[in-house]
């Protein structure tokens, strides 16, 4: 698969800008969000919004380019990163500093973005670390390997989005 970097881009400034008034919304946040957009999507309509790679680590998925493409936009001027001392932990925030273009990104696409946003993007980083946990694919790979889109067939309820057919 080859990821599509500006199309990638695009949905982390476009989530950015629908949950940057959101306190909880910090780096781990957005990688789930974006993860679960990515997986959500290819349950549904069997192919990857993005074509990422993501890797099981001990807090959950975790997107393979996302840093080297969050900084590319913060390069770009459309978005900033904000630290913020959140107990004892400091929270990578990023606000966007200009609207996104969503020209290139399908209606369908836009649906399961603002689904999974409005579905988790209240969940704090521990809470959606702890609900990615449950979800098939993260639970099936191996420590720091990719994960398998496949999976999404074999999830358990409250993850699956299909209707299957009983035989």
């Amino acid at each position: 698969m080859n990821l599509n970097t500006e199309k990638m881009k695009t949905i982390i400034h476009y989530i950015i800008k629908k949950t940057e008034n959101k306190k909880n919304c910090g780096k781990t946040v957005l990688y789930k969000l974006l993860y679960f957009s990515d997986f959500n999507h290819y349950e549904l309509y069997e192919k990857l919004i993005t074509n990422e790679t993501y890797l099981k680590f001990p807090k959950g998925p975790v997107p393979k380019h996302m840093n080297d493409l969050l900084d590319e936009l913060i390069i770009e001027k459309k978005i900033i990163k904000k630290e913020n001392l959140v107990g004892k932990h400091i929270q990578q925030q990023f606000l966007s500093s200009s609207e996104p273009n969503t020209s290139k990104i399908s209606s369908n696409e836009l649906t399961i973005i603002n689904n999974v946003i409005n579905d988790l993007g209240d969940m704090n980083a521990t809470k959606i670390s702890d609900y990615s946990h449950g979800d098939k694919p993260w639970r099936v790979a191996k420590s720091f390997e990719e994960l398998e889109p496949e999976y999404v067939f074999y999830r358990d309820h409250p993850y699956s989005l299909r209707e299957y057919e009983d035989d």
